[in-house]
C-alpha cells in the first residue's frame, strides 16, 4: 500500500513537529518545513498528496504557497489559521484550499481532516486504483466523467479541485432540484467534526462559477435559490 506524502509547513517548530509525529504514526510520509522558502523547493520537486500550510509564515505566506500549488496541482490543501480569523478562511478557500482548521487545534482532529481529504482525493485522482461503476453526467456542453474524475466544458478540460468536482457532480446528479448548503456538506464532509459554514460552500460555488465562465446574476449553470440552496436547471 502506498504511503501518502504530506507537506507540513509551520514556522512554530513545536506545532510542525507535533503534527508530523501524529501523521507519521498513521504511516504517512511527512515533509516538514518551518519556512516558505524551504517548502517551495519541496512543492516544485516532490510528488505530494496533500499539504498543510500555516497562513502566517516568514517571507511568503501560506496563501502564496497555496497559489504556487494550484498553478500545477489539484491535491488537497488544508490551511492552518489564527483563531476566529474568518477572513483567512475565506481567502484560503478562494485561492483553492479545500479545508481549514483554526489554532489551537487537537492533533487527532487534524488527522481526521487529513484522512477525509485523502479519501476524496483518491476517488478524484485516476493515479489511485479504484473500482467504480461508469457514470457520465452532461449538461449544456459540460461533461463530468465520474469514473475518471474528469470534467470538460465544450471539450476543454476544467482543472477542478476535489471539492469543486464533488459539488458540481452532486448538483448535476440532482439536476432540476435545489440542493441546500447543509446537504452539500453532508455529501462532501460526512465526518461529524466538520462544522457547517455557509461561507465555505459560497466560496467554492464562486470559484466554480469563475471556472465555468458563469455569473450569479445571469447563471447558465449554477443557479442560486436564495435562502434555500443551489441547483442546475433541467
Amino acid at each position: 500500500m502506498m504511503n501518502e506524502r504530506i507537506l507540513v509547513v509551520d514556522d512554530e517548530p513545536e506545532i510542525a513537529d507535533l503534527v508530523a509525529v501524529y501523521l507519521e504514526n498513521e504511516e504517512y510520509l511527512v515533509y516538514r518545513f518551518y519556512t516558505a522558502r524551504e517548502a517551495l523547493d519541496c512543492i516544485w520537486t516532490k510528488e505530494l498528496d496533500l499539504a498543510i500550510l500555516d497562513v502566517m509564515l516568514p517571507g511568503r505566506s501560506g496563501f502564496e504557497l497555496c497559489q504556487e500549488i494550484r498553478k500545477k496541482e489539484t491535491y488537497p490543501v488544508i490551511m492552518l489559521t489564527a483563531k476566529d480569523a474568518e477572513i483567512d478562511k475565506i481567502t484560503g478557500l478562494t485561492l483553492g484550499a479545500d479545508d481549514y482548521i483554526t489554532k489551537p487545534f487537537r492533533p487527532l482532529e487534524l488527522v481526521a481532516r487529513v484522512k477525509a481529504q485523502l479519501r476524496r482525493y483518491k476517488k478524484y485522482n485516476p493515479a489511485f486504483d479504484r473500482q467504480e461503476e461508469g457514470e457520465l453526467l452532461c449538461h449544456k456542453g459540460l461533461t463530468i466523467d465520474v469514473t475518471s474524475h474528469k470534467c470538460t466544458l465544450n471539450e476543454k478540460r476544467l482543472d477542478l479541485t476535489p471539492t469543486e468536482f464533488e459539488i458540481l457532480k452532486i448538483l448535476c446528479r440532482q439536476k432540476g432540484r435545489v440542493v441546500s448548503s447543509e446537504e452539500l456538506f453532508h455529501e462532501i464532509w460526512k465526518d461529524e467534526y466538520y462544522q457547517k459554514s455557509n461561507n465555505t460552500i459560497t466560496v467554492h460555488i464562486r470559484h466554480l462559477r469563475e471556472k465555468l465562465g458563469d455569473t450569479a446574476e445571469r447563471p447558465k449553470y449554477i443557479h442560486t435559490v436564495w435562502g434555500v440552496g443551489y441547483k442546475i436547471e433541467n
